[in-house]
């Protein structure tokens, strides 16, 4: 018995070394194209030589090589692939280590840059926290990147801010801040080509990774790039509104085994119009109209900008990267025009008098902010990050005002001299621990400090002679830090998938009046839990639900207690006792038969700020006024439906139905103020030609009557038409693009609560041709990994009215 065990353990030992043995072969070799330049994330499969069913597989590292191990002797199909690229195929009689040296893939008779390849997947992709807007090789593509953003759904972009829906949305670039004032982001975008966008994500519940502040984000995803290389591109615009403006921009790429460097570099030269019609309501104590000015405003705005922007990436090693990113602005030349013509009627609507008041700014500023950034992998897979951030910002601003009453012997004029130097310092350490293939865990801390100086004198021109006026000159000191830290854990099993995140945060302000020996303090910690989860309750259907809370702080320039002067009769005020605005968002929604979404959220905001002009009916004076007010609530419900109607056709349509309530007690009484409105998106996607080199998009998008900061903003229509065609071998690009088709985009808002009556009527200069090229050299195969980066504080800076 002991005799016939021994014999079987013998044959099995023997079997199983020889099986082991015969595993023990592999297959190596790099892979290049056809200008042998290494391609990094090639796909290498091994198949059955027979039924060429799947055995191993592998991918390509970043110098070409790959190598499949543990492969017996047999007979194999070893199949190379790369997107734009010939496959390559091989059959394989295995006997040994085989190394395959070099083997280059080809061009394909139509490549990657000789036919625009139709995306097969929806334009529209939905996640429990976001929103994915999938725009690659669509006439998208040839817009710039705030005609994306205003292609984008949920996304309206105003003349002064981005918002989704009626929230401020922070703007991220490879999930990395651009921290520009409101009007250089805007312009920063405008100018920047969407050519390089794979996507953009429209993140209602971002996780705690993300600042406090902020609550909703949108995130523009940039190409990646895959081979080693160069390549570079030229592009310019021009654009006939009522003035004409123009914009030129080159980008340059390199890529070696231990370097990625990435410059863009933008300049924009343009000349803006803007029409208005007010009418203020000046009421006497009954709240009956006692008179009504009636004024017309034109606004120019001359402005040359250069945009800088620098990514370095060098790989010390497999484990250890060394980055550093800077964007840069500068604005050599900028002049703000404004002429107000104002008549005045009494109760009866008789002419009692007039005046004009002319204002004449002209700017000077620059926005640079530098990220150096170190990244640690380690063998477990875990990653940590140190990031350090500094930027310098320095504004500056001369405005003479004239204004010259029709009735009266005493004209005025004076001159303001405005500054603002702001310096921000920050280091943030994250860990990102992938606890196993279903799971993950993050966690970081963060310090920021932000220091600035402003100062205002105005000088007012008596007998011709400059005389400082003492009630408005000030100097404000501002100084706040902020310690964060955060932590956030995924999991994702069966059919379920869950998030849930903390961030904690410790606010630190003091802000400085030098000249009224004034001092506010602000001191506060806060907890911001974030939560989502779905369930796929079958491969057509899935629901899911989202909590986050979210801060959003006052702009360093609201604090200011400056008054600035647009003219004798509007002002602009700062407050230096805001507080900041805490949000709480719940959402629940529901994906279904591949391309619906029904969606419903509720959003409180307690102190939501608001800029409110408010009209002193003793001194008709306006006053713009950043407000904390007591209450605001924004709930809703969405649809979304994202279809191809054939495989050159994506037609997509969102429609929201919201409610706003804002509620405030201004001293004088209490207001509560509700509206239901509407938002509307359809857009059309259309390939066009025998090698697909036409492209037009046609977006139409409809934003009903609705409640903004105790203004009612009547319905707009907004429209885009834009078309590209490829040429020149498929290296250059020309496009056409027409806004605002219809002429319906400009809109009246109106004022009317306790003894606040006013209307208005804006023409903004948002109806305009664009024609542009653009042209590709170097290795085109190359696809920009292009990122813009910046600290949270940054977001906060915001130009001196």
């Amino acid at each position: 018995m002991i005799a016939s065990l021994r014999l079987f353990f013998s044959v099995i030992l023997i079997a199983l070394s020889s099986y082991a043995l015969a595993q023990d072969f592999s297959i190596s070799g790099k892979v290049v194209d056809s200008e042998n330049t290494p391609i990094e994330l090639a796909n290498i499969l091994i198949l059955n030589s027979e039924d060429e069913s799947y055995i191993k597989g592998t991918s390509t590292d970043g110098n070409g090589f790959f190598n499949i191990e543990n492969l017996s002797s047999e007979t194999y199909l070893l199949r190379i692939s790369y997107i734009g690229l010939e496959t390559f195929e091989q059959k394989i009689i295995l006997t040994g280590n085989l190394d395959l040296k070099t083997i280059t893939l080809s061009d394909t008779p139509e490549s990657l840059e000789e036919v625009t390849v139709i995306a097969k997947k929806p334009t529209i992709t939905r996640q429990p926290d976001r929103l994915i807007f999938n725009i690659e090789n669509t006439a998208l593509t040839e817009s710039s990147t705030l005609g994306v953003l205003k292609s984008t759904p949920g996304v309206i972009v105003t003349e002064g801010s981005i918002n989704i829906k009626s929230a401020p949305a922070a703007i991220y670039i490879n999930e990395r801040k651009v921290q520009l004032t409101s009007s250089e982001l805007i312009q920063l975008l405008e100018s920047a080509p969407a050519n390089s966008i794979k996507s953009i994500e429209v993140i209602t519940n971002p996780p705690a990774s993300y600042d406090a502040d902020s609550g909703s984000v949108i995130n523009i995803i940039m190409s990646k790039n895959l081979v080693t290389g160069y390549r570079g591109s030229v592009q310019t615009n021009y654009t006939q509104g009522v003035f004409p403006r123009y914009n030129a921009v080159t980008s340059h790429y390199f890529k070696n085994d231990k370097i990625n460097v990435n410059v863009n570099y933008s300049y924009t030269n343009q000349k803006i119009n803007r029409d208005q019609d007010d009418r203020v309501n000046y009421l006497d104590n009954s709240n009956e109209i006692d008179e009504v000015w009636k004024s017309n405003v034109n606004r120019n705005t001359w402005s040359e900008t250069h945009n800088l922007n620098l990514n370095l990436d060098y790989f010390i090693d497999e484990k250890n990267t060394l980055s550093l990113t800077s964007t840069g602005l500068y604005m050599p030349y900028f002049k703000y025009q404004i002429r107000n013509n104002t008549d005045i009627f009494d109760e009866n609507g008789d002419f009692e008098s007039n005046f004009t008041a002319d204002n004449l700014s002209r700017d000077n500023k620059y926005n640079i902010g530098t990220d150096l950034i170190f990244r640690h992998d380690f063998e477990n897979k875990s990653s940590l990050i140190f990031n350090a951030h500094y930027t310098t910002y320095d504004y500056e601003r001369k405005q003479n005002v004239f204004q010259d009453e029709l009735l009266e012997i005493d004209d005025s004029e004076f001159t303001t001299l405005a500054n603002q130097d702001t310096q921000i310092i920050t280091g943030k350490v994250d860990y990102s621990l992938p606890v196993n293939e279903s799971s993950n865990f993050d966690a970081g801390v963060k310090f920021s400090n932000v220091k600035t100086d402003s100062d205002i004198t105005r000088l007012d021109i008596i007998g011709g002679s400059e005389v400082v006026n003492e009630d408005n000159t000030d100097a404000f000191q501002y100084d706040e830090t902020v310690f964060a830290a955060y932590s956030n854990y995924s999991k994702s099993w069966d059919k379920w998938d869950i998030n849930l995140g903390l961030r904690v945060e410790q606010t630190n302000i003091e802000g400085q009046s030098v000249s009224l020996s004034e001092t506010n303090t602000q001191d506060y910690f806060n907890w911001f839990p974030n939560a989502s989860i779905s369930h796929n309750i079958s491969d057509n259907f899935t629901v899911y639900t989202n909590y986050k809370r979210s801060i959003f702080r006052p702009s360093y320039t609201n604090l200011n207690p400056f008054t600035f002067f647009i003219n004798e009769n509007t002002v602009v005020l700062g407050n230096p006792n805001l507080v900041p605005t805490y949000r709480d968002h719940y959402k629940i929604g529901a994906n279904f038969l591949k391309h619906f979404t029904v969606e419903a959220y509720y959003m409180n905001y307690d102190g939501d700020i608001v800029e409110l002009p408010r009209q002193n009916n003793d001194t008709n004076i306006i006053a713009y006024t950043p407000t904390n007010l007591d209450k605001k609530v924004d709930y809703g419900f969405d649809f979304i439906f994202d279809y191809y109607p054939t495989n050159i056709w994506n037609l997509y349509f969102v429609t929201s139905f919201y409610n706003i309530t804002e509620e405030s007690d201004f001293g004088e009484g209490f207001v509560e103020q509700n509206q239901w409105s509407n938002y509307s998106l359809l857009s059309n996607n259309l390939s066009l030609l025998e090698d697909k080199s036409l492209s037009i998009n046609l977006t139409l998008y409809w934003i009903g009557k609705n409640l903004q900061q105790f203004q009612t903003v009547e319905n707009r229509l907004a429209s885009e038409l834009s078309l590209s065609k490829t040429i020149l071998k498929k290296k250059g690009v020309i496009s056409l693009s027409v806004d605002d088709l219809f002429n319906m985009q400009d809109y009246e808002s109106s004022i009317n609560y306790l003894n606040q009556s006013s209307q208005r009527f804006i023409d903004i200069d948002n109806r305009y041709i664009k024609i542009g090229f653009s042209y590709k050299f170097g290795n085109t195969k190359l696809n920009t990994n292009e990122r813009r980066t910046s600290e949270e504080e940054r977001q906060r800076l915001k130009d001196l009215n």
